[in-house]
This record gives structure tokens, C-alpha cells and sequence, in this order.
């Protein structure tokens, strides 16, 4: 793993972060550093997807950047279900692709370069994983994408949502969205779980109309 010195030099001028070449060669231990609890975030978005994923549907992974989270879902999702990668950087997708050859990733998959501030094209999905991503999308374009997402589920399908919220008591939570979108006329609901430290400290529900 490379190591990450992208924000080692002075800054002159602010802009918006862009994931190019520098960024995709080291971004494995950026996300590793910086972000808290990444490897168990992994480890319980694998999980969640397993229990969700069906034969002859697709998941996805939207903001897939390396590949890190469709090679943790490798170990516990059905081999005959197919994985789609989304993410604005070719050059984090080339980086994703050598990552799963060098793994010997034999999962059918597809990797599509695409701005999610454009929407999604999703379909026949039982799982979709957002995670750390929707904070990319800029919030005039964040419920439209919710939209997408929504539409491309099949009845019983999960988004599988993970991002950061800046509190006034803590400079980063983590937020899970652990049973999350549940696409049926009955219940068209989530269960948000907000953890700090490891910590649960609420659960609520929201509905999504």
C-alpha cells in the first residue's frame, strides 16, 4: 500500500477535491488513516450485504474508488451474483481493476466510469452500497440520486448507506444506516443507527416518500 503525502505540501488555493492519479495510487491509506473504524465498517457492510443479496440480481457499489468495499463483499455474497463499481475517476477504476486482477477476483463484474451528480442508471439491484460517497455528491443532486437508487431496487433491496456528520461534541460520527431502504408499498422506511467510539448512541426511524 502506498503511502499517503497528497496534503503534505502547502495548500495555495482551495478547490474541490478531485480523486486523479496522486490520490488513486494512495488512497487506501488515506481512507485507512483518516477515517475511524474503517476496517470494521467493511467488515459490517459485507456482512449486511450478504443477508440482502439474491440470485440473479446485482450489486452495487457506488463511489466504489479501489474496490476495497466489492473485495470485502467477495468473501461473503454468492458467487453467481454480480457486482457493478460506480465511480466518477477513471483513474480510481483503473486502480480498482489491476487491485481485483492482482487478487484473482474471478466475480463477474462491471466498472463504469459516471458522475453521480448526474443520477445513476440502477437496475435489478437487491443491494447498494454508498459509502462515504453521498458527502461527494453536491446537495442540490443528493435526492434526485436517492431517486435513482430507490427506483433501481427490487422489491426487498437495501441501500446500505456510511457517512460522516460534523457534531459540535465530536469532529467526526459515523453514521450506519443499517437496515436502511426496504422497497415495498408497506414499508418504505430506515433505520438509522448513529455510532461514535464505537458506541451506539440513538436509533430512529425516517420515512423516505
Amino acid at each position: 500500500m502506498s503511502k499517503d503525502e497528497v496534503f503534505k505540501g502547502e495548500i495555495e488555493k482551495v478547490s474541490d477535491f478531485k480523486f486523479g492519479a496522486n490520490v488513486a495510487k494512495v488512497f487506501d491509506d488515506m481512507v485507512n488513516r483518516s477515517v475511524p473504524y474503517y476496517g470494521e465498517i467493511q467488515r459490517m457492510m459485507a456482512e449486511l450485504a450478504s443477508n440482502h443479496a439474491k440470485e440473479g440480481t446485482d450489486v452495487y457499489d457506488l463511489g466504489c474508488s479501489t474496490g476495497t468495499t466489492m473485495v470485502g463483499m467477495d468473501t461473503m455474497v454468492d458467487q453467481n451474483i454480480r457486482f457493478v463499481g460506480l465511480d466518477d475517476s477513471q483513474e480510481m477504476l483503473d486502480k480498482c481493476k489491476s487491485k481485483l486482477l492482482e487478487l484473482g477476483f474471478s466475480r463477474n463484474y462491471d466498472l463504469r466510469c459516471a458522475d453521480l451528480n448526474q443520477g445513476a442508471k440502477i437496475s435489478n439491484a437487491s443491494v447498494v452500497v454508498l459509502c462515504l460517497t453521498l458527502q461527494f455528491v453536491r446537495p442540490i443532486y443528493r435526492e434526485q440520486l436517492l431517486k435513482d437508487i430507490y427506483a433501481g431496487l427490487n422489491p426487498g433491496g437495501v441501500l446500505i448507506l456510511v457517512e460522516k456528520i460534523w457534531q459540535k461534541t465530536a469532529c467526526l460520527t459515523v453514521i450506519l444506516l443499517n437496515t436502511i431502504i426496504i422497497t415495498n408499498a408497506a414499508t418504505n422506511t430506515a433505520r438509522w443507527k448513529f455510532r461514535r467510539k464505537g458506541k451506539r448512541l440513538k436509533t430512529c426511524w425516517c420515512p423516505i416518500s
